[in-house]
């Protein structure tokens, strides 16, 4: 199939790839030239495991414009992933969805051929068959369900992993204004996975309800195995991981995302969980379980700096290991390791961090307030409190560099199964 991804970021590069390396004839557009040259020059734009395999992989299938008007006219199915910020209270804008929308609906009015456009794009409730259809329908002249399909198909993806949740998904989950749009997609993703996922076809608003609930679900559960872990440091003998996973069996609760060590963060997680109580609020439905998901998530600063103090040598420096808010990733939006190292060098604790790529977010976040290692061994050389705040197989493969006598390991992971020397701390053990 003939296919143009809109947004060639951390998710639509990916897409892009994936798609043209299962076959289909493949458009990106960006209104970002580096992204665009980046792709045409054969090299991935953005740092991200397996995309620059796919890239390889795809070659003759898979190029890149600034031109709406060079990509739609020629392709089946336009794929839109731009970012939908949030505004001042927490709900999802979508003035980058509908600028994409109009420029697609422009260049639709220079060909006859059918043309489906899929909001991928998370949104809020109502946007797609609302102000999106507007603006599709107004731009192109065009009317939806008739002469242009609709359809709305976020991602379940984690930044560090995009290619494999992309080629492996749990589901897909597929909004269609009509059946001819939705059969259009669901052709396309038949092609596009190495699994066999169920295809969760609905009306447009009930997806954008779904993705949305997905997220506030699985922050829930991480906010309870966090609330747990604190209990269990309270009591002698508790351990959060032999609790949790016992929960885990039970089939009504299930072991993801049920690991007591730190919050969730990120550019989904958190924001998607504000917009959900937003959103109740909107309908005048309450949203009590959302709300207290976040503020424990909050909390998790606090009970980490505190269990820190507790084994601070002042005269000697904190190393936080772990910028990004999970590994495989560079990027550091709501990644509970700065507020860590932001909070104890804001208290006069001297901090020292690391992390193997988020380095350049980390001193766009922390500035002067903390120094920045060259590798792990400089991380940890004249540390005598050590916190690991994200899973990294580097620190894992660095123990014997870590685990020093006289150095106490906050291990918010259990990346380490034994301190050697050193005195290991496993969040969640009382």
């Amino acid at each position: 199939m003939d296919i143009c991804v809109v947004g060639l970021g951390k998710l639509g590069s990916p897409l892009a790839a994936v798609l043209a390396s299962k076959g289909h004839n493949v458009i990106g557009v960006d209104l970002n030239a580096y992204f665009v040259d980046a792709l045409n020059a054969g090299r991935a734009p953005v740092v991200e495991p397996q995309l620059q395999e796919l890239i390889d992989q795809s070659k003759g299938r898979l190029r890149a414009t600034r031109d709406y008007a060079e990509a739609i006219p020629q392709t089946d199915i336009s794929f839109i992933i731009v970012p939908t910020p949030s505004d001042e209270t927490g709900v999802f804008t979508n003035r980058f969805v509908l600028d994409a929308v109009r420029a697609i609906g422009k260049a639709l009015k220079t060909t006859d051929r059918y043309h489906v456009v899929n909001i991928t794009s998370t949104v809020m409730p109502g946007s797609t068959a609302g102000e999106i259809r507007q603006a599709l329908e107004e731009a192109s002249g065009r009317t939806v369900g008739k002469d242009v399909g609709l359809t709305y198909n976020p991602e379940f993806i984690a930044l560090g992993s995009v290619v494999r949740n992309m080629l492996y998904p749990d589901m897909i989950l597929l909004g269609e204004f009509d059946a001819r749009s939705g059969d259009v997609l669901e052709a396309v993703y038949k092609t596009s996975t190495n699994n066999s996922p169920p295809i969760q076809r609905m009306n447009l608003v009930n997806a954008e309800i779904t993705k949305i609930s997905v997220n506030t679900y699985v922050t829930t559960k991480i906010s309870f195995a966090n609330m747990l872990a604190e209990i269990c440091e309270g009591l002698p003998g508790a351990d959060v991981q032999v609790v949790t996973q016992a929960l885990g069996k039970d089939t009504r609760i299930g072991g993801k995302y049920l690991q007591g060590a730190l919050g969730f963060g990120g550019p989904c997680f958190p924001r998607d969980n504000i917009a959900f109580g937003k959103l109740a609020e909107r309908v005048g439905a309450r949203a009590d379980l959302a709300l207290a998901g976040e503020a424990i998530n909050k909390h998790q600063i606090d009970r980490i700096t505190r269990i820190v103090r507790r084994n601070l040598d002042a005269s000697r420096e904190v190393a936080v290991l772990g910028m990004a808010y999970k590994p495989d990733t560079p990027v550091v939006e709501e990644s509970q390791g700065v507020m860590i190292a932001h909070d104890l060098a804001a208290s006069g604790v001297s901090v020292v961090v690391y992390d193997p790529l988020a380095m350049e977010g980390a001193r766009w976040a922390l500035k002067d307030n903390v120094r920045y290692a060259q590798d792990l061994a400089d991380a940890v050389r004249g540390a005598s409190t050590i916190v690991i705040a994200t899973p990294s197989k580097e620190y894992a493969e660095g123990a014997a560099l870590l685990c020093k006598a006289g150095v106490t390991v906050i291990d918010c992971w259990r990346v380490l199964s034994d301190g050697g020397d050193a005195t290991l701390v496993h969040v969640g053990r009382g």
